[in-house]
């Protein structure tokens, strides 16, 4: 039987078998910063990484892994408490191969993966959590050439994910689970990705040999990623306005 939840929405049970990873190792050139793009500043003294670790609080009594790359020391020496997973082809690799790295010796657990330039409302990991299967954070908003998009079939589970999708049904945000049962499947995928492949390659392997993987609407709940300053300035607005939890 499963765990009533706690006070946040996610049950102890859960807690324990979960793990997160942070996909921390980009440059983030768009944004023309000499940083890690997870160490832009939102505000004075908080950066986008402060940010999604005080989101994740509580979320998994496990260390969370980020996969470093680009200045990682400075990742490390900001947050000590992060498992570091180091990319060291960062400059010539996607997320597909950082996200094979970090679950290497990962087994028998639900993984939560993050993008490390998305900017958040708290409220959508209980929601992603609880789903109970494996599934994408999604909205349905308009999406532009740059964005993840997703088609769905009849039963409501993900056909294709990409940027080349086309007649898209809404964005994939950047905040992903997969089920311990589904862990193997999507592992042996990415190990077949290319180096530039974005892990939603992975997926869509995984798609072709039967994962089930769903949407989950996150609905009016702000969440960004941040590509380009005229992102970076709408997740600084969502922020200092507090239009995000």
């Amino acid at each position: 039987m499963a765990q009533a939840p706690n006070e946040d929405g996610v049950g102890h049970m859960n807690r324990r078998a979960l793990q997160v990873v942070l996909l921390l190792a980009g440059r983030g050139v768009r944004l023309g910063g000499a940083l890690p793009k997870c160490l832009t500043e939102l505000r004075p003294g908080q950066t986008i990484l402060d940010r999604q670790l005080l989101c994740l609080e509580g979320i998994s009594d496990r260390p969370v892994i980020g996969v470093v790359g680009y200045r990682k020391e400075l990742i490390v020496r900001a947050h000590p408490a992060l498992r570091p997973v180091e990319n060291h082809r960062y400059a010539q690799t996607n997320t597909a191969v950082s996200l094979r790295l970090a679950l290497a010796e990962i087994e028998a657990t639900d993984v939560l993966w993050l993008n490390g330039d998305v900017v958040f409302d708290r409220r959508i990991i209980p929601l992603v959590i609880a789903a109970g299967r494996s599934c994408m954070a999604v909205n349905k908003a308009k999406c532009g050439a740059e964005e993840i998009k997703y088609t769905t079939n009849g039963e409501g589970i993900i056909t294709a994910v990409s940027k080349q999708v086309q007649h898209g049904e809404g964005e994939a945000v950047g905040i992903n689970l997969i089920k311990a049962e589904d862990l193997q499947l999507f592992k042996a995928c990415l190990a077949e990705c290319d180096d530039l492949d974005y892990f939603e390659r992975g997926l869509e392997l995984a798609i072709g040999r039967g994962l089930r993987l769903y949407p989950l609407d996150i609905g009016a709940l702000p969440c960004v990623e941040v590509d380009f300053p005229e992102d970076l300035e709408t997740a600084r607005q969502l922020v200092v306005e507090g239009s995000v939890l």
